[in-house]
């Protein structure tokens, strides 16, 4: 059966940091992209960043630039979202996914057609 999982979200400050963990089970790990989206109330669902171990692919939205990092060791162990300088508007529910065709960018976005999802955990950002 295939699962991810995340965990790590939470409440804090803006400036403030968060890591989200994604734990993947039921697939090949290094055959899939994994993506970390969000969806705050009300707004679209937004691609934050992706990374495939398979073409050393990583992607990060230009929102997130600069503040978030993404990391993945192997397949043993989560894909990390590590996320510093939290602002307001970051809150959003994060949800990772697993894509068997990479990290897909059309425009500058990345695309949301994924093979499988996680439920998502809550970030909310104080300001």
């Amino acid at each position: 059966e295939v699962q991810l999982v995340e965990s790590g979200g939470g409440a804090v400050q803006a400036g403030g940091s968060l890591r989200l963990s994604c734990a993947t089970s039921g697939f090949t790990f290094d055959d899939y992209a994994i993506g970390w989206f969000r969806q705050a109330p009300g707004k679209e669902r937004e691609g934050v960043s992706c990374i495939s171990r398979s073409d050393g692919v990583i992607y990060y939205a230009d929102s997130v630039k600069g503040r978030f990092t993404i990391s993945s060791d192997n397949a043993r162990n989560p894909v990390y979202l590590q996320m510093n300088s939290l602002k307001p508007e970051d809150t959003a529910v994060y949800y990772c996914a697993a894509s068997e065709w990479g990290c897909t960018v059309v425009r500058g976005g990345l695309v949301d057609e994924y093979d499988y999802w996680g439920r998502g955990t809550q970030v909310t950002v104080s300001s």
